[in-house]
């Protein structure tokens, strides 16, 4: 008996027993009332519920006594071995080994969907990130974004959710005229302009330039060669990024243009929707959105007195396109630097008559600092000023990058010793999780070199402590999946996996698929390699939704 279908005959019996206590309370049960959860303290059981203390005061009923009634009704459910009601109304519920061990061969032949849910089905939900300004490598802040933002999307697709990844490709303003202004004066041999980037990028890019422009780039007006620098300098620095990204294993559905909110109208539109519902005003020649109705600390601008647009309009026109694209939820992951950005993107949200927190959302990440004998990383010879990409994925390789920034929550800051992921021991979380797949498949590769199949599966014997441990944690992947998509927590995967294989290590170390000596393969050996298989399938499609892979060996 599955999870799923326990709670399921426990929602029957739940809803019966509070049918006999107050047949006409009124009271509506449904079955995300019956929440079952792994008791902290395995001696208390294999599953819990606090469902009696729920919903004993609605019914007007002393809860340890109905928690006794559902006891007495759920220890006649097919595969139950006992149930115990403990504090003031916990129901402790204790499987039959064969009950408990059927998750194996589950896990087996559901192979890739083991894990996958439904509580997003059908939501059409736009995932921006990253969003780097194309004027520079992609820094390690920008990096963490990727890996998060990536491993998110795979969770809400694991889900049922209908994804989109969005890049928002800020071509509009002032940085992309320094960046120009920083490719000319390079190309020219002039110092980087006061307000312009360095680094050895510059003149990379600068020289390319001059390369693919059809013609005499220096026989041009110095502004129409600045202007030469800006067109196929952007283009080319973000081919890059687009470059990097994909080597990192991080694609995007939609590369959206802020050029095109004010050239298409969409801004114009924006403001005009929100003058129809009575929230825009002129004052000082300025157009004014009043966000104070909306709990901002104080109004903003949308178009200045000289008729140029603020910072703000591009937000109010691309949040609207994303809505008429019909996008249910839309989440923005920003940098720490933007934390007072939240206030003001809410109250446009609600000016808008649409729900803060629901059809948006903004994830905000804290700092990524990378150390390399106890000491913060140098600076990027190439960048001049940032620790990029390229950087950290040349040091580490793809995968124990993309495992190291997603295994912390994002709302703390992140401290990454390059020294421990290049190490191939038990400290490097990623050689960790990895070399339990790869022990996984080692184990079957060795069981079918002395007769061991899955031609026999026998429940009942997974009797050892270390395999009912086991088995817990993998019941509660699917459990897992669905926490990180609702809370937006990739992490929660990446802990949960190494939960995972610190168990599995330690039943390997206790119990064995292959028989010593001249031992006859039994029942026993053949049921234990469902549970290595499943062990296998179950890291292999945690460590698929962070983007990492699993290797077959190491």
């Amino acid at each position: 008996m599955t999870s799923v279908n326990l709670s399921r005959s426990i929602y029957d019996l739940v809803a019966t027993a509070a049918d006999r206590r107050a047949p006409d309370s009124g009271v509506t049960i449904t079955a995300d009332d019956v929440v079952l959860e792994r008791p902290k303290n395995r001696d208390h059981g294999d599953w819990a519920t606090n469902i009696a203390m729920k919903l004993a005061k609605r019914l007007g009923t002393n809860p340890r006594e109905f928690a006794a009634e559902i006891a007495r009704d759920i220890e006649g459910l097919p595969g139950v071995a006992s149930v115990d009601v403990a504090g003031p109304g916990f129901i402790n519920i204790r499987l039959e080994a064969a009950t408990a061990g059927l998750l194996a061969k589950t896990i087996v032949e559901s192979g890739e969907e083991y894990g996958r849910g439904t509580s997003l089905a059908g939501v059409r939900i736009n995932l921006e990130f990253v969003s780097a300004n194309p004027t520079g490598p992609i820094h390690i802040g920008g990096v963490r974004w990727a890996a998060v933002g990536d491993s998110l999307a795979r969770i809400l697709i694991a889900e049922g959710g209908e994804v989109t990844r969005e890049y928002y490709f800020n071509d509009h303003g002032s940085q992309i005229d320094r960046f120009a202004r920083s490719l000319m004066a390079s190309h020219l041999g002039e110092p980087a302009p006061e307000d312009g980037y360095g680094g050895a990028y510059i003149g990379d890019i600068a020289s390319r330039v001059v390369e693919l422009y059809d013609g005499d780039i220096d026989a041009l007006p110095r502004e129409e060669a600045q202007e030469v620098f800006r067109s196929i300098g952007v283009e080319l620095m973000f081919g890059e990024i687009k470059q990097k990204l994909h080597d990192f294993g991080v694609d995007f559905d939609v590369f959206f243009h802020e050029d095109s909110l004010h050239e298409s109208g969409a801004v114009e539109r924006a403001i005009e929707r929100l003058r129809e519902l009575g929230h825009v005003f002129e004052e000082d020649g300025a157009i004014w959105l009043r966000t104070t109705t909306f709990g901002d600390d104080r109004d903003r601008v949308i178009i200045r007195s000289n008729g140029e647009p603020a910072y703000i309009s591009g937000d109010l026109g691309y949040y609207l396109n994303k809505r008429e694209r019909g996008f249910e939820q839309n989440i923005i992951m920003l940098g720490a630097d933007h934390h007072g950005y939240v206030g003001r993107m809410m109250a446009m949200v609600e000016a808008f008559g649409d729900v803060p927190g629901v059809n948006l959302q903004i994830l905000i990440g804290q700092m990524v600092n990378l150390l390399k004998d106890g000491q913060p990383l140098r600076m990027s010879k190439r960048a001049g000023t940032i620790v990029t990409l390229e950087d950290l994925v040349d040091a580490v390789g793809v995968d124990a990058a993309r495992y190291a920034l997603v295994r912390s929550s994002t709302d703390s800051k992140l401290d990454i010793d390059l020294e421990v992921l290049q190490r191939r021991t038990n400290d490097n979380p990623v050689f960790y999780v990895q070399y339990a797949h790869a022990r996984t498949r080692s184990v079957a590769r060795n069981a079918s070199g002395v007769g061991v199949d899955r031609s026999a599966f026998a429940p009942e014997l997974l009797t050892h402590e270390t395999e009912s441990i086991l088995l817990g944690v993998l019941q509660e992947f699917p459990r897992i999946v669905t926490q990180a998509a609702e809370l937006r927590e990739p992490h929660r995967v990446a802990r949960y996996i190494e939960q995972l294989a610190g168990a599995y290590h330690r039943w390997y170390d206790n119990c064995r698929v292959t028989p010593l000596g001249e031992e006859p393969v039994t029942d026993l050996h053949r049921t234990r390699l469902w549970l290595n298989d499943a062990v296998g399938t179950v890291i292999r499609n945690a460590l698929g939704l962070l983007g990492v892979s699993a290797p077959e060996r190491m």
